[in-house]
């Protein structure tokens, strides 16, 4: 690819401002994996947000997701924990005159459980750099992205330039487990001509992704003394024969992928979980009762909310043919993600630029990808109506043991993030 091209100059300049602010910016997300923003854990990893951007001159806001604001939104999904700590923060680049088009660039504080901490070579929130890898649970996932997006401001900054036109830097909570903190940035009235999330995506951009729903399954038995076991119910047991039959709705789901665009050709786009499972009280007692806790994915243009009523179709049939479940059928409570898959159709100018900053930096083409997970991309194409890039660093093992992401991949996506800023909203002087 030929060097000499209008932007090769400005190329240039901000691989270098990327490079002086390194050091400090790999030191940012270090301090970052130190606070374990997991589930209601995130207000300290938020506060440390709403500190950088505000040291920066950014408009600053700061909120708890508020249900009653947003659980009559089609893109709501159903929690029953306390948000009290479910904090989104806010920073807003407002030019001297809004020449260019606007931005968010978004990104999640929260992070997943580590599981048992032994299993990891060194501590989860302890970051640890070897070689090219920077080591620490979040890390990947996504506070190198979430300091991709500050930085790359930065780099501009560094070169005298600021954006043309309004920018917001979103630090959201709940990407993990329902998508109600970008949702509450919508609802909010936060919207712009493009958004940009670095998830660890291995640079390059996603197409689609699948829907995901959460739900958890209540079986109750009947018990007796285990030396009366046959005359009991044994909840645990019915379980499985449960999670059997949702299995066999997995099956039917994936056979669905041929007529799906963009999902044909992966292997095994829907993916059930069975994440968690508690039941009994006592070794010597049948257990009474038994509680397990799925994720199952969906395709783009399916409502979950239907796909919820096959679920629930799947459990009753599998019940109808059990001599206990017929008379004691279980019950299902959704906890978590009811979210809609989206694709990015090709052909957006958003798209356009980043490509073309992608190849600048990277001296190749921006290749896409199709993912089955979840991401908070389809708050901006499906009720936003706006462009969303899903476009970051490569990473290893997130939502893992020994999470890690690569420092070398974190510093390019930093430079075509500026550069992409640079052509999408414009530059003017900085004061």
């Amino acid at each position: 690819m030929s060097q000499e091209t209008p932007n090769s100059k400005l190329t240039a300049e901000i691989v270098a401002a990327v490079e002086a602010g390194f050091a400090e910016q790999t030191a940012f997300i270090q301090d970052l994996v130190r606070l374990p923003s997991l589930r209601g854990q995130e207000h300290t990893a938020q506060d440390f947000m709403h500190r950088a951007l505000a040291a920066r001159g950014y408009a600053m806001d700061r909120w708890a997701i508020d249900v009653s604001e947003i659980e009559s939104h089609p893109g709501f999904s159903p929690v029953a924990v306390d948000y009290q700590n479910a904090i989104n923060v806010v920073g807003t680049h407002r030019p001297r005159e809004e020449r260019g088009r606007s931005l968010i660039l978004n990104g999640h504080i929260d992070v997943v459980p580590t599981g048992p901490r032994e299993m990891w070579q060194s501590p989860p929130f302890e970051p640890r750099i070897e070689g090219d890898w920077l080591y620490g649970r979040g890390g990947g996932d996504m506070k190198a992205g979430l300091a991709a997006n500050i930085f790359a401001m930065d780099a501009l900054k560094r070169l005298g330039y600021r954006p043309g036109a309004t920018v917001h830097l979103q630090s959201v909570t709940e990407e993990e487990c329902t998508g109600n903190g970008a949702l509450s940035c919508l609802v909010r009235g936060y919207k712009a001509d493009a958004a940009l999330i670095p998830e660890p995506e291995d640079e390059k951009l996603v197409r689609a992704n699948a829907g995901v729903i959460w739900f958890r399954v209540h079986v109750r038995g009947h018990p007796v003394h285990v030396r009366e076991a046959g005359s009991g119910a044994n909840a645990i047991e019915a379980s499985f024969r449960l999670i059997q039959a949702l299995r066999g709705l997995e099956a039917q789901w994936n056979e669905r992928q041929k007529d799906v665009p963009y999902f044909a050709e992966l292997d095994h786009p829907i993916n059930l979980n069975i994440g968690k499972i508690a039941g009994g009280d006592w070794a010597s007692s049948v257990p009474a009762w038994c509680s397990f806790d799925c994720r199952i994915a969906v395709y783009p243009g399916v409502d979950p909310r239907q796909a919820a009523r096959e679920i629930e179709d799947c459990l009753r049939a599998a019940s109808r043919s059990d001599g206990f479940l017929a008379n004691n059928p279980p019950e299902v409570e959704y906890n978590g993600f009811m979210a809609e898959g989206y694709v990015l159709e090709p052909g957006s100018a958003a798209e356009a630029a980043l490509a073309r900053a992608h190849a600048q930096i990277f001296q190749r083409d921006l290749e896409d990808m199709v993912t089955p997970a979840y991401l908070d991309a389809r708050v901006f194409v499906l009720y936003g109506d706006t462009p969303c890039l899903v476009y970051g660093p490569r990473s290893d093992n997130i939502h893992g043991f020994d999470e890690r992401v690569s420092l070398a991949s974190v510093k390019q996506v930093t430079a075509a993030i500026a550069l992409f800023i640079a052509e999408w909203c414009g530059l003017e002087k900085a004061e």
